[in-house]
C-alpha cells in the first residue's frame, strides 16, 4: 500500500476552508475584473497556491486567500487594461444572470456590483479598484487591504478614497428605487415583446445612452449612441427584427439588479440587458451580445 501524501494525511478541515471560502473568493475576483472566465482562472491558481501553502500556520483562512486573490487579480488587471485598448468597440464586464424568483441567489445580492458600476471602475487604475472593491463593497479593513498591496494603511485609504472620488465624477446617475427599476424593466420588456415601441419611447430620458459589446463578434455599435432619436432607432430595429414569441425577452436579475436576457435560440442566450433607471426613466443601456461573453450563463 503507498503512503499517504502529506495533503492527504491532513485533516479535511483545512482543505476544506478554500471550498468553504470559494463563493466568496469568486465575488471578490470577478468584481476586481469585471470577468467569470478571469475569475475563475484566478481561482484555479489561488488553489493550487492554497495546497502548497503550509496550512497549519494560517490562522485566518479567508483574509489570506482574500490576500492571494487580491495580488493575483491585481497582477491580471494591467494586462487586461492593455487588451480592452485593443478591444473593437466598447468593453462591457461579463454578466452575471440570477433568477427573479430565487431566494439562495438573492440573499447574495447584498455584495451585488452593477454592471454600470463595473464598467465605471474600468477607469480605476489596479490598485485605486482593488482598494475600492475590497473596502467598499466587501468591507475589508485597511490593515489587510495594505497587506495584499504593499502599502501603507493610510496609501491603501487613500486610493479607496480616490476611487470613489473618480467612481462618482465618471458615472452618470444612477438607480435609487429597486422597486421603480423593476416596474420599469417589467414595462419595457413587455411593451418589447409586444412591438409597442410608442411605449418604449416614452420610458427614455431625454439623455439616454446606449451602450453595445459586441466584441467586433456580432453587430453591434462601436461607440455610445446618445438621446432618444438614435436610441429609439436601435429599439425599433431590436423589437422588428430580434424579438418574437420565439426568441423572447425575459426580464432576470442582472449583476444584482432588475435587468432582461434575449434568447435567440430555445436556451441560446443571445444577449443580455442592463438598465440604469433614474426617476422612472431609463437613463443607460449595458447590451451584451459578444458570444464569448456570454457563454458562461445557462438558461435562467
Amino acid at each position: 500500500m503507498s503512503e499517504p501524501t502529506a495533503i492527504e494525511a491532513e485533516p479535511a478541515r483545512p482543505l476544506d476552508a478554500f471550498q468553504a471560502e470559494r463563493r466568496y473568493l469568486g465575488s471578490v475576483a470577478y468584481r476586481l475584473l469585471g470577468s467569470v472566465a478571469d475569475a475563475e482562472d484566478v481561482l484555479q491558481d489561488a488553489w493550487l497556491r492554497w495546497q502548497a501553502t503550509d496550512r497549519a500556520a494560517v490562522t485566518d483562512p479567508r483574509a489570506y486567500l482574500t490576500t492571494v486573490v487580491t495580488r493575483l487579480c491585481y497582477d491580471q488587471l494591467g494586462s487586461a487594461r492593455a487588451r480592452r485598448e485593443a478591444y473593437v468597440g466598447e468593453w462591457l464586464p461579463e454578466p452575471v444572470l440570477t433568477s427573479l424568483d430565487s431566494p439562495a441567489e438573492q440573499a447574495e445580492l447584498g455584495e451585488a456590483v452593477s454592471v454600470a458600476m463595473l464598467a465605471v471602475m474600468e477607469q480605476l487604475t489596479p490598485a485605486e479598484r482593488a482598494a475600492f472593491v475590497l473596502h467598499d463593497v466587501f468591507a475589508v479593513g485597511f490593515e489587510e487591504i495594505a497587506s495584499a498591496l504593499d502599502r501603507s494603511p493610510e496609501a491603501t485609504r487613500q486610493l479607496a478614497s480616490r476611487a470613489r472620488r473618480r467612481v462618482r465624477d465618471g458615472g452618470r446617475r444612477t438607480t435609487v428605487d429597486r422597486a421603480v427599476h423593476r416596474r420599469v424593466v417589467s414595462a419595457f420588456t413587455a411593451a418589447a415583446v409586444g412591438g409597442n415601441l410608442t411605449a418604449l419611447l416614452e420610458m427614455l430620458d431625454p439623455e439616454v445612452a446606449w451602450h453595445a459589446d459586441g466584441g467586433g463578434v456580432v453587430n453591434a455599435v462601436r461607440r455610445p449612441v446618445f438621446g432618444t432619436v438614435g436610441v429609439g432607432r436601435l429599439l425599433r430595429k431590436f423589437t422588428e427584427r430580434a424579438v418574437s414569441a420565439e426568441r423572447p425577452l425575459v426580464p432576470v436579475l442582472v449583476n444584482g439588479e432588475p435587468g432582461a436576457v434575449w434568447y435567440s435560440a430555445p436556451g441560446v442566450v443571445g444577449a443580455v440587458l442592463a438598465f440604469t433607471v433614474v426617476e422612472g426613466l431609463i437613463t443607460d443601456f449595458y447590451v451584451m451580445v459578444n458570444p464569448e461573453k456570454l457563454t458562461h450563463l445557462a438558461t435562467v
